[in-house]
């Protein structure tokens, strides 16, 4: 099977007229000119729906979804104004969320707290600028573990003023499926297994909704490939055999361009590399795609497939960086410092003892113990039981902050942070090379992170862990912005 880049939507026009149009907060930072044209307008409809996510003689899966799997792919041009009916149609309470984009908070989608849920048959009008270019995607956050499990979820691209030259522009969103022998999904969303372990890690992996073969490709070709991640919980570390793939992009946001650590490109659940290709192997050829994240458990993704006859004689040596988006730098030397401490899980030491006197029986028996007290994991010794809550932080607007982030448990966390992007200061008390900015930071146990942002974005933001399980489970927070009339 051919993975190829998503289409982007034509242009559709619809009445807002069913009074879900919130009133807009502007944010700190400049709109870049032109943004106050007439809205880019998109329909989404959640809804019960079918997918061939496995090839013949497998059926059809019974999927949830925005029409397809992924859902349609958003694209607009940075500057430009977005508005999104989202219709739904699933016999459960449903949001949007704007993964990675810095929207105002009622345009945000976490229900309760900057939005009623969508009900069942009812709809909602999201409307909000693209302030950065970037590769985001969209999902809900409500009982995310099981929606986005079954599929909702779609890629949202913003291109920037003058795109970089390349050949094609394609994006690969990576999910894993936990699928029966008939190639149903699997039940059991939630469950204690992987709430208090690694979260619910699938047993099949496709590349825009499909089990990949190859990938065509043709030498001397340059492209743009905008990988991310969309599974509840796997981590992915692609090795492209025979190539040398240079980081462009980390979250969306531009970073200098360098190749990934050891030729390996990790992506933690809600995550986004670009990546700049230059196909240089041999015209007829194929080179493999490798995920190794999981030691023992290494598997082919797809191979790169070349044309017998190459597009050109050499690649192109045109410029890969991109403009800055306008992000405000944080003041390191004013800026409040805050300890944030991730815990929790089994083999964590949860509730007190770690692993000692019980063995995995004696963790299993905390982490049920968790369970009955609303939470497996915290953040700051708190279980979250709900997306409301009194902020762990309060934040005035236009103030620096640097967050010291402490994993405490035993597993990995991607930590997301709403409505703002950070740099990522350090790891372990050693700087990182590149600075780079991200909205999803994936710390390994035990692993200390310094971020740093200008909290400029005013409203209450979550704070949590992407391994969807996790979330659920009580590691999730909120970060107050609150500006000069508020407290």
């Amino acid at each position: 099977m051919q993975t190829k880049a998503v289409a982007a939507p034509s242009r559709r026009t619809f009445l807002a007229g069913a009074g879900a149009t919130a009133l807009l907060a502007g944010l700190g930072t400049a709109i870049p000119s032109g943004a106050r044209a007439a809205p880019r307008e998109f329909r989404l409809r959640a809804a019960p729906g079918t997918a061939r996510l496995v090839p013949a003689p497998y059926p059809d899966t019974a999927v949830w979804s925005y029409g397809s799997v992924p859902g349609p792919e958003i694209r607009v041009r940075q500057g430009e104004r977005v508005r999104i009916l989202v219709e739904n149609a699933l016999a459960e309470e449903s949001t949007v969320h704007w993964h990675g984009m810095r929207v105002p908070n009622a345009m945000d989608g976490v229900p309760h707290l900057t939005q009623h849920p969508i009900a069942p048959g009812e709809s909602f009008v999201y409307e909000f600028d693209a302030i950065d270019a970037g590769t985001f995607w969209y999902h809900p956050h409500q009982r995310s573990f099981e929606q986005v499990g079954r599929g909702l979820y779609g890629p949202l691209v913003v291109d920037e003023a003058e795109p970089i030259a390349v050949d094609r522009d394609v994006t690969w969103v990576l999910d894993d499926w936990r699928l029966q022998k008939d190639a149903s999904i699997s039940g059991g969303f939630g469950n204690m297994m992987d709430t208090g372990m690694a979260g619910r890690i699938g047993n099949t992996v496709t590349v825009n909704g499909q089990v990949p073969d190859t990938f065509a490709v043709r030498a001397g070709e340059r492209f743009r490939l905008r990988l991310i991640n969309a599974a509840n919980a796997r981590i992915f570390e692609l090795e492209f055999d025979g190539h040398r793939p240079t980081v462009i992009a980390l979250d969306g946001q531009p970073v200098e361009p360098h190749g990934p650590a050891g030729g390996r490109v990790v992506l933690g659940p809600a995550m986004r590399v670009d990546l700049m290709i230059d196909m240089t192997g041999t015209p007829g050829g194929r080179f493999r795609v490798i995920d190794s994240f999981y030691q023992g458990l290494e598997y082919r993704l797809l191979d790169l497939a070349y044309a017998a006859e190459p597009l050109r004689e050499h690649t192109p040596d045109t410029p890969v960086a991109l403009p800055a988006n306008p992000l405000a730098e944080p003041d390191l030397a004013s800026a409040e410092r805050h300890a944030v401490s991730f815990g929790g899980g089994m083999m964590s030491g949860m509730m007190g003892g770690g692993m000692t006197g019980g063995g995995m029986m004696g963790g299993m028996g905390r982490m049920m113990q968790g369970m009955q007290h609303g939470g497996v994991w915290t953040i700051n010794g708190i279980a979250a039981t709900g997306h409301v809550m009194d902020p762990m932080l309060t934040l005035q607007h236009g103030r620096s902050c640097v967050l010291e982030l402490a994993n405490d448990t035993a597993w990995h966390h991607p930590i997301h942070l709403h409505g703002h992007s950070f740099r990522v200061l350090s790891r372990n008390g050693t700087p990182t090379r590149h600075r780079e900015w991200q909205d999803t930071v994936l710390m390994s146990p035990r692993e200390r992170v310094e971020i740093a942002f200008v909290a400029d974005n005013p409203g209450d933001w979550m704070f949590h862990c992407h391994i969807l399980e996790h979330q659920a489970a009580g590691m999730m927070g909120v970060i107050r912005v609150a500006e000069a009339n508020r407290t």
